[in-house]
């Protein structure tokens, strides 16, 4: 039986679950593969930690450069995260000659294009589908099940951190901070959350899935990107009332020679099935010229899950080493000579339906003032409501617009924000509507 040999750098939750599974589940993959998968070295600073596995005398080491120039090692995976020291050490396993697994969307954000330039040139393959949707085969999806489609466009949750959040407060009408906190308490947010409410950790992963789908580079500087931290149980029950749900999500659209690629919340109807995806499950819409729309659904992190998909690409990377191929599939789905550089509209230019909510005195006149706005900037106003009064005398008044262009509803609330009858600044959120011609 021919054996081929992994190294692991990085051995914190999601490496040891891959560790874990390669261990314990050796038989089922020979089964499968017809090839022993061997952990030969797994290299972390940590040796002392308790991960409910017992590695050999010899396996566990500290010393990454160890594992990277061992001769005998075929494949690396790099779970060590960050961005300087994880590239170094793909960067070096490529110059070796070895295949690379990783699932660093952060690095393959922001380094991806100088290193699949380097794996091409070198012959080397380097998969990531653990990058992006957890154990969702997104990646695999877009580089070979819909090989045959132009891809028109991508919409979907894929931070299961800011889609806990969004469920707690839609469903127990508690604030982002008390939401946030029980994030923390159970594990699904961070000391630190910014990565994930902020919105950044979710751009990352639509900078690798734009460059998939439309043969672009991957360009993650002009993806426009907006939190979750000013969501406030008010605007989610006003949502509710409306037949929406309030979700940060992912929207890319395909012009041709353009793409939108934007990171936000959007209300979207009680009927659209990304409406029913709560907890901190992913889910993504992907719709092809030829498939129309697929659903993918799962869990988008956790140790097991994250996991799963690793040891998925462990196995294609063996797969093709037991049959002698090279770059059998292209590393972001189109040949390197085929990739360009396809502009990101800038958010200013898209058009889409808005939800604004106005905090303004209680006076005669009031709403005519701010319609009147919006109308001098081409804003068509769907609905208008007001609901309930504050103290002080405000009350919040709600409208839903048809279509409107970003641009004109930007310099529209501004002017609304510098009126006396308006005692805060307007609430705007973007609605995705499956039909958006209205």
């Amino acid at each position: 039986m021919k054996k081929i040999n992994v190294g692991l750098i990085g051995c914190g939750t999601v490496g040891s679950g891959v560790a874990k599974i390669l261990m314990e589940n050796t038989d089922l993959i020979r089964a499968r593969v017809g090839a022993d998968l061997i952990l030969r070295r797994v290299a972390d600073i940590d040796r002392k930690r308790d991960r409910g596995i017992r590695f050999d005398e010899g396996v566990l080491i500290t010393d990454s450069y160890k594992v990277v120039d061992d001769p005998d090692i075929d494949i690396i995976v790099e779970m060590i995260g960050g961005e300087e020291v994880s590239r170094d050490m793909i960067l070096r396993a490529i110059h070796n000659g070895k295949q690379v697994v990783t699932a660093n969307k952060a690095l393959l954000a922001s380094h991806g294009n100088t290193i699949f330039r380097e794996a091409a040139g070198k012959g080397v393959d380097l998969a990531f589908e653990a990058s992006v949707g957890g154990c969702m085969p997104v990646i695999k999806t877009l580089r070979e099940s819909l090989v045959g489609n132009r891809v028109k466009s991508m919409i979907g949750i894929l931070n299961g951190t800011c889609n806990y959040i969004l469920s707690k407060i839609s469903d127990e009408g508690c604030t982002f901070k008390t939401a946030l906190s029980e994030a923390q308490s159970r594990g699904f947010a961070e000391a630190n959350p910014s990565l994930d409410v902020d919105g950044l950790d979710t751009a990352h992963k639509l900078a690798i899935l734009t460059s998939l789908a439309y043969g672009m580079e991957i360009n993650l500087h002009d993806i426009y990107i907006e939190g979750i931290s000013n969501i406030a149980p008010l605007d989610i029950e006003f949502a509710r009332d409306f037949g929406y749900r309030i979700k940060l999500l992912v929207i890319s659209k395909n012009w041709e020679n353009a793409v939108e690629a934007r990171v936000h919340p959007t209300m979207i109807p009680f009927d659209n099935l990304l409406s029913n995806v709560n907890g901190t499950f992913n889910a993504i819409t992907i719709t092809g010229d030829a498939v129309g729309d697929i659903l993918l659904y799962g869990h988008g992190a956790g140790m097991m899950p994250t996991a799963s998909a690793v040891v998925s690409d462990i196995v294609d990377l063996a797969r093709n080493i037991l049959s002698g191929a090279k770059s059998r599939i292209p590393l972001l789905s189109y040949q390197m000579n085929h990739i360009r550089k396809i502009p990101i509209m800038p958010i200013d230019d898209i058009s889409t339906h808005y939800y604004f909510r106005f905090s303004a005195l209680d006076r005669p006149g009031v709403l005519s003032r701010i319609s009147g706005i919006l109308g001098d900037h081409k804003i068509s106003i769907k609905s208008v409501h007001q609901k309930g009064r504050k103290s002080g005398g405000s009350v919040p008044i709600v409208m839903l617009t048809h279509i409107a262009r970003e641009a004109d509803v930007r310099k529209a609330l501004s002017e609304i924000a510098l009126l006396d009858i308006v005692s805060d600044r307007p609430v705007l959120i973007r609605i995705e509507n499956e039909n958006q011609e209205d």
